[in-house]
This record gives structure tokens, C-alpha cells and sequence, in this order.
């Protein structure tokens, strides 16, 4: 049942990260060196950790399928990451809001099945969706102030995409074992686009050396912590 717990910590971060540009000076900061850190997390999780363990030589298709899938939603839905200023001109609408939820359910599916497969693979999807989720859950709530949501609402949106990660951890359970090397395959190549097609060009909007950095240290932070939980087993 870990998994599910995984698969609330990440709903939690939802939660957390979405208050986070409540704050008065704090959304102006939620861009580029958080977004930077965490593209070097997201890309280094899904091509040292689990391209290797989705058997990706045999499996590579569908980490074809997971990139453009999301794509297309991200062309479509605009779930990208930005912060203060640079969400200006963007809205919520109810599309945005069943990408994202979509998103949310399916990286739910991914932690669950990722854990079952290698519980050390379950961690590092873990950490690799709340690296993601930091920026995007700031992001949603500028977005949806720009909206003209209120903040009960906002608290709402942000509640029932919280849930979507342990209900899609459950969700796993109906699912064939067969099938996890390739919802991991899948997820890995939803991550790479995420991280390098999302999160690191919007992160590289205004060049700094700074932005650079955090990327690395976003890619080191995954390998350490790959290190360890191999140690720890």
C-alpha cells in the first residue's frame, strides 16, 4: 500500500505548490530556477531510471506515444509552467482543467505501477511527478486567478486534482501486471517531454547562467537520490 501513500504525497505537493502565488510576493519568483530544477529532475528520472526498466528497446513505442500525447494535450490545454507576469493572457478554462486532471490520474497509474515493478522505481516517479507538480500547481493557481477564480474555487480545482494521484495509484490495481513496463514506458515519454519540452525552454525564456545551474543540480539531485535508495536496498 506504499505506493498509494507515493501517490498521496504527490497529491499533497498539488495542494501545497498551488498556495504557494497566494502569497504576495511569491509568484513573481515561480519560474525559471524552480522550473529549471525540477526540468533536470523530470528528464534525468525518466532516461537513467525508467527507461531501463520499462525495457525500452522493446517497449520504445509507447514512450513515443506518452511524448506526443502530451503534446498535443499541451498544445491544446496549455498546462505549461510560468510564474507572476509570464501566466498573463492565459485562462483556465474547463479543457485545461481535465488535461491537468488527466495528467494527474495517469502519473497516479505510473507511481503505482512503477513501485510494483521496483519500489525504488516507485520513489523516483514519485519525486520526478512533485518536481513537476511544484511549478504546474503554481502555475494552475496564477492561471486561474487570472481567471478570476476566487480562492474557495481555486481551492477546489486544486483538491480534486490532489485526489486524482491516489485514486489512479488504486486505479493500478485493476491492471494487468503485464502492462506496467509499458504504462512506465509510456510515462517516461510523457516526462521527457515535460521536462525537456515544457518545463526547460519555458524555464530558458530570459537567459541566466543561474537557470543552467539549477538544471544540473536538478539532474544531480536525481542521480543522488537514485544512488541512494540502491544503497538503502
Amino acid at each position: 500500500m506504499l505506493q498509494i501513500f507515493y501517490a498521496a504525497l504527490a497529491g499533497i505537493a498539488t495542494i501545497l505548490s498551488g498556495l504557494l502565488p497566494l502569497h504576495p510576493r511569491i509568484g513573481e519568483r515561480i519560474n525559471r530556477y524552480m522550473v529549471g530544477f525540477a526540468s533536470g529532475v523530470v528528464v534525468t528520472a525518466a532516461l537513467v531510471e525508467m527507461f531501463p526498466e520499462a525495457d525500452i528497446e522493446n517497449n520504445y513505442l509507447f514512450a513515443v506515444l506518452g511524448f506526443f500525447i502530451f503534446y498535443f494535450l499541451e498544445r491544446a490545454v496549455m498546462i505549461h509552467a510560468c510564474g507572476g507576469s509570464e501566466c498573463e493572457g492565459r485562462g483556465m478554462t474547463w479543457v485545461s482543467l481535465i488535461g491537468i486532471s488527466g495528467d494527474n490520474f495517469v502519473d497516479g497509474i505510473a507511481i503505482a505501477a512503477g513501485y510494483l515493478t521496483n519500489p525504488i522505481l516507485g520513489a523516483i516517479i514519485t519525486v520526478a511527478v512533485i518536481a513537476h507538480e511544484i511549478p504546474q500547481g503554481a502555475t494552475s493557481t496564477i492561471v486561474m486567478r487570472n481567471s478570476g477564480y476566487g480562492l474557495n474555487r481555486i481551492l477546489a480545482v486544486l483538491s480534486v486534482g490532489a485526489v486524482l494521484y491516489p485514486l489512479g495509484a488504486v486505479f493500478s490495481f485493476l491492471v494487468s501486471s503485464a502492462y506496467y513496463q509499458l504504462i512506465v514506458a509510456f510515462v517516461a515519454g510523457e516526462f521527457v517531454f515535460i521536462g525537456a519540452g515544457e518545463l526547460l525552454p519555458e524555464a530558458h525564456q530570459r537567459f541566466n547562467v543561474k537557470v543552467i545551474l539549477s538544471v544540473v543540480l536538478g539532474a544531480i539531485a536525481a542521480l543522488v537520490l537514485e544512488a541512494a535508495l540502491a544503497g538503502l536496498g
